[in-house]
């Protein structure tokens, strides 16, 4: 989840608390009454933030995840093409190795 995606749920959820406690506390209701309504809201934003810190997380580790095996993917992929140039060199410095052992040969002559 993105920092603006946090920033964002922050705001809503910072809102719909805002206005439940405002609503709650302007009913025309008795004190008693009010305070279960205030304890139930207060409940159910707690199992609501709950629920949305879970899926964020969920979310996130996916994220990390699907990263972590791309991750391993590219550096395999980085890997077999070093060594199939590593190879190509060892190749080139083998023929030119081998070369200079001729030339050297027919200097000795």
């Amino acid at each position: 989840m993105s920092n603006n995606s946090g920033n964002v749920l922050l705001a809503i959820l910072t809102g719909a608390i805002i206005g439940a406690g405002a609503g709650i506390l302007y009913a025309p209701d008795k004190g008693e009454k009010t305070r279960k309504k205030i304890k139930k809201n207060a409940n159910k934003t707690k199992e609501d933030l709950t629920k949305r810190i879970s899926q964020a997380a969920d979310e996130l580790t996916k994220t990390a995840e699907e990263k972590k095996v791309d991750f391993e993917q590219k550096l395999e992929d980085t890997i077999s093409n070093m060594s199939y140039k590593a190879d190509d060199i060892i190749m080139t410095l083998e023929k030119k190795l081998e070369d200079l052992r001729k030339k050297n040969a027919q200097l000795q002559k």
